[in-house]
């Protein structure tokens, strides 16, 4: 299993916003993560990544990694594992697409120059973006920018891409644009995990739904 979770209680500023939650993600899954706005949507996904820790649990892993007794040098691991895609994309500004894929490929310690540019060739290519790679942010579309963040988010060979309202930021064309990537990329083997409140999207690309709804996860 990608994620096992088995009676995890989840908190923000000391407050209980889900308990008692259990359920496991494959490999290859789509899954939707609905609730309404402070449901515990986006603290339940930061838990996966480290970002918020869990008080208690049976059993919380990720790509094999132990939540419950994770080492804090063990979380740049973990995360390497894992592509992350944010509404509010997170790029650099003062540097084109191709430079910012480049940034966090030396961050995470490729060293080879043809490498590092055939994998930004790669990622550009799967996501419809290989013909933008010398734009900057601001010269791209807001749909655009997300699939370079997906790009960014693919560059490490995740087994698990997490993303939280990819689409919050977009009109509905493009919205559904990229959750048709979403899914065929979980078609090809990465797991993906999408919060959403757009129940219409999930109806049009049906996919397993995980629902937070009174602390509780259904």
């Amino acid at each position: 299993m990608i994620v096992d979770y088995d009676k995890v209680t989840v908190e923000r500023a000391g407050r209980v916003v889900l308990k008692n939650i259990s359920f496991q993600i494959a490999e290859g899954e789509f899954c939707y993560l609905t609730g309404r706005v402070g449901s515990g949507k986006s603290s339940l996904l930061k838990t996966m990544y480290a970002d918020v820790e869990i008080p208690s649990g049976d059993k919380a892993e990720v790509l094999g990694y132990d939540l419950l007794n994770l080492k804090k040098k063990q979380v740049p691991y973990l995360r390497r594992q894992m592509g992350i895609v944010f509404q509010d994309f997170q790029l650099l500004q003062d540097r084109s697409a191709s430079a910012n894929l480049r940034f966090v490929l030396e961050a995470t310690g490729w060293k080879s120059r043809s490498d590092i540019n055939d994998r930004i060739d790669q990622v550009l290519k799967s996501v419809g973006m290989e013909n933008k790679a010398y734009k900057h942010p601001h010269e791209l579309s807001g749909g655009e920018q997300q699939r370079i963040v997906i790009a960014r988010a693919l560059l490490n060979s995740p087994k698990l891409i997490l993303a939280d309202e990819p689409t919050g930021n977009l009109d509905p064309h493009t919205g559904y644009q990229i959750v048709d990537l979403l899914h065929r990329l979980a078609a090809d083997g990465t797991a993906v995990l999408m919060a959403t409140h757009n129940l219409q999207m999930v109806e049009d690309f049906p996919a397993r739904v995980l629902h937070c709804e009174d602390k509780a996860l259904v």
